[in-house]
């Protein structure tokens, strides 16, 4: 950028991004953080634009935490905000199955709107378990089209993403927890949840009464600190799913927050096992491994 960006433009960023967050989101303190920072950054005398290139006081603002300084940062030095792209993009919904040969704008959002996925991956699973099949448009043979497109598509990036999940595993820094870190952390929020050990909150959607009935989870293991709850979002009220599939929201220092869901596996090979979504793949194997041990 040729000009810092003001404090009202940070400001601006952040409230857009809580804005998008509290349409998609069902964590209503993660909301709360970046309308918070925005107001802070607003009441300062100083640009905080000066401070992008030290962390440390950046995160001595007022309610801004190592993700937010990381994010403001970013977007002082290069005008972008990584966050504020993935989130307009899944607001647009189907963006990415625009990639698949046959799938165009129209059939793309709609995949994503009827049900519920935003990777190549969860719409492989989709195309193999029964549920794309039930799109409205897509017969058998669009249906194995889809699987022929993705199993090419697929191949060369699951080689990709393994040999970087070498090189990062090789210096302890993968981008995301292990998929059987994710499973203990699901596993501790069911069964904390049934057993009401947990604190509930209010969530804005669907919820007109204003109910505290969705209990949270706040834990740490290693360098990950992890926030867990059920879903709550509308294709999980339509599921029935509300009490099974759980989000996890995770975090490590100095890297931007990021989630996955876990859910009950209704079809396949893993019928009745939890998996994380966008990660099937790493689930079949753990669960191969744990069982050969």
């Amino acid at each position: 950028m040729t000009q810092q960006p003001t404090n009202e433009e940070i400001a601006t960023l952040l409230e857009r991004i809580g804005q998008l967050l509290e349409t998609n989101e069902t964590n209503p303190y993660r909301v709360r953080a970046y309308f918070s920072a925005a107001a802070t950054v607003r009441g300062e005398d100083k640009p905080v634009a000066e401070l992008a290139n030290d962390h440390a006081a950046l995160t001595r603002l007022p309610g801004i935490g190592d993700s937010l300084a990381g994010l403001i940062s970013q977007y002082v030095e290069t005008g972008q905000s990584t966050l504020l792209r993935e989130l307009e993009t899944a607001v647009d919904g189907g963006t990415v199955f625009d990639t698949v040969p046959g799938l165009g704008e129209t059939l793309a959002r709609r995949i994503a709107e009827m049900l519920d996925i935003r990777t190549l991956e969860e719409l492989e699973q989709a195309a193999h378990d029964g549920r794309l099949g039930k799109v409205e448009g897509f017969g058998p043979e669009r249906v194995r089209a889809v699987q022929t497109a993705l199993a090419g598509m697929l191949s060369s990036t699951a080689q990709r993403r393994a040999r970087q999940r070498t090189s990062e595993e090789s210096d302890a820094a993968d981008a995301e927890p292990p998929v059987a870190l994710l499973l203990d952390v699901d596993a501790e929020y069911r069964r904390k949840a049934a057993a009401g050990d947990l604190d509930t909150i209010a969530p804005k959607r669907f919820n007109p009464e204003g109910k505290a009935w969705l209990p949270i989870l706040r834990t740490r293991h290693g360098v990950w600190t992890f926030t867990a709850l059920f879903s709550n979002t509308a294709r999980a009220h339509e599921a029935g799913k509300t009490n099974d599939w759980v989000v996890i929201y995770f975090e490590r220092q100095g890297q931007g927050e990021e989630q996955r869901t876990v859910i009950t596996q209704a079809q396949g090979p893993l019928a009745g096992r939890r998996v994380v979504r966008g990660r099937e793949a790493e689930t079949r194997h753990h669960y191969a491994v744990e069982s050969a041990g």
